[in-house]
C-alpha cells in the first residue's frame, strides 16, 4: 500500500490558556483554515474546560 502525501497540512498543537500546558495535538490545513485556531478543550492539570489555542512549536 502507497503513502499519500499530506500537501498543505501540519501538525499543530494546542497550549491551555490559564496554565499554558501542552494537552493536545492535531493536524491542520494551511489553505482551508488560514487562521488559528481557538477551542474549549479540557485541561487535565485545570480540570475545567478553558480556552486552548494553537501554535506550532511541539514540546
Amino acid at each position: 500500500m502507497a503513502k499519500t502525501k499530506k500537501g498543505n497540512r501540519f501538525l499543530v498543537a494546542f497550549l491551555c490558556a490559564v496554565c499554558g500546558s501542552q494537552n493536545y495535538l492535531s493536524e491542520r490545513n494551511k489553505i482551508n483554515h488560514p487562521d488559528k485556531l481557538k477551542l474549549k478543550k479540557y485541561c487535565k492539570w485545570c480540570r475545567q474546560k478553558t480556552e486552548h489555542k494553537e501554535t506550532t512549536k511541539l514540546k
